[in-house]
């Protein structure tokens, strides 16, 4: 499991090849036994193979705009019930999915559905049922070996444990 969380990066740039509808089954079979509190399993899926609707919703925000080239996306609901520790238990259930799709060779990437208004409509796009909101996503596919590392601005590497961890004895 150390390899496979140092290992996993975020992909945006995907080969055209389907996702199977079993490996996708697999992916959320394994995510469904995520933990979460109180064992409220705040969460639903939706799979979007369809292109149109993939590139509708990636008019959902800024961060969005990869999901149209995805062959898979993964929109994630969310339960609108007014906890404070959904939205971590989105978390652990997304990394849950990033994970096991590594598993099964296939790139991912996260997306983020803002401002409320870009959550309203992507609900309405994947018909989602009154109480769970659409404001995460993931993008999956096979990645693109010719596009593997795109530019960026953001500075790259981690901070190393001793930066990150306090010790109070």
């Amino acid at each position: 499991m150390d390899e496979a969380i140092k290992d996993l990066r975020s992909v945006r740039h995907f080969l055209p090849h389907p996702v199977p509808r079993t490996v996708v089954e697999q992916i959320i079979d394994v995510a469904r036994w995520t933990g979460s509190a109180r064992n409220r399993q705040p969460w639903r899926f939706v799979a979007v193979t369809d292109p149109d609707v993939r590139q509708d919703l990636s008019r959902s925000g800024n961060f969005a705009l990869h999901l149209a080239d995805a062959p898979l996306v993964l929109v994630l609901l969310s339960a609108d019930n007014g906890f404070a520790d959904t939205e971590f238990d989105m978390g652990r259930v997304a990394q849950s999915i990033c994970l096991t799709a590594h598993e099964h060779g296939l790139g991912t990437c996260l997306t983020t559905f803002h401002p409320d208004d870009n959550v309203r409509h992507t609900a309405r796009l994947v018909a989602a049922e009154p109480g769970w909101l659409p404001r995460h996503a993931i993008a999956a596919g096979y990645p693109d070996p010719a596009r593997r590392a795109a530019p960026t601005a953001i500075p790259r590497g981690r901070l190393t444990t001793s930066e990150l961890l306090t010790w109070i004895s």
